[in-house]
């Protein structure tokens, strides 16, 4: 006996027997996908649908949603700069995995986590900050200057059993900068001031 099985006419019948039955196809495989973007769109949008005078209508709201996505801060470079102390930035920075003490991070004031890291001296600790370690990003070239991390790191070991000095405080480098600027200044006037001398000598 052959195993072959014979196809009869109807397993090959499409579920689409008049024009009618294809137009209908072709129009829901058109707006079924559509209707389905209308919607999720409007579901997306739905927050800013609220009346005038809601939440999502406030000043702070409408310059948050239409404000760039990349921002500067123009700094003069001639200010005196206001570094933050070492409680300032540990609790605007490092408080989230310090004082819980997450991802292998010591406790802050558990004198028992700090102890090893305190044996190794703030220089240790201070490049373990800087460069990062473990699981805690580097904080060099972030927000804080290397001045305020080194006061961040000394004020969480000294919460912690240590006997750390303060950091001194960097030299201002805005009064470096003008005091370089106004040497500059005066040199090409002194020059010019000499060129008169010797003009004014020549013509006698």
């Amino acid at each position: 006996m052959s195993d072959v099985h014979e196809q009869g006419p109807e397993e090959h019948a499409s579920g689409i027997k008049t024009p009618k039955q294809l137009i209908v196809a072709v129009a829901a495989s058109f707006i079924v996908p559509i209707v389905v973007i209308i919607m999720l769109t409007q579901f997306v949008t739905l927050e800013n649908k609220q009346a005038p005078g809601t939440a999502s209508f406030t000043a702070e709201a409408i310059a948050r949603r239409i404000a760039p996505v990349a921002q500067f801060t123009l700094k003069d470079a001639n200010a005196p700069v206001a570094y933050k102390t070492g409680q300032q930035v540990f609790e605007a920075q490092c408080t989230t995995c310090h004082t819980a003490g997450l991802l292998g991070a010591p406790k802050f004031g558990d004198a028992a986590a700090w102890g090893p890291r305190i044996a190794k001296g703030v220089d240790a600790l201070l490049q373990s900050a800087l460069h990062g370690k473990g699981n805690m990003p580097a904080q060099a070239g972030g927000d804080y200057s290397d001045y305020e991390v080194g006061e961040a790191v000394v004020y969480m070991a000294n919460k912690g059993g240590a006997k750390f000095d303060e950091p001194k405080a960097p030299a201002a480098a805005g009064s470096a900068a003008a005091a370089a600027a106004s040497a500059a200044a005066s040199a090409p006037a002194a020059d010019a001031s000499a060129a008169g001398a010797a003009a004014s000598a020549a013509s006698q």
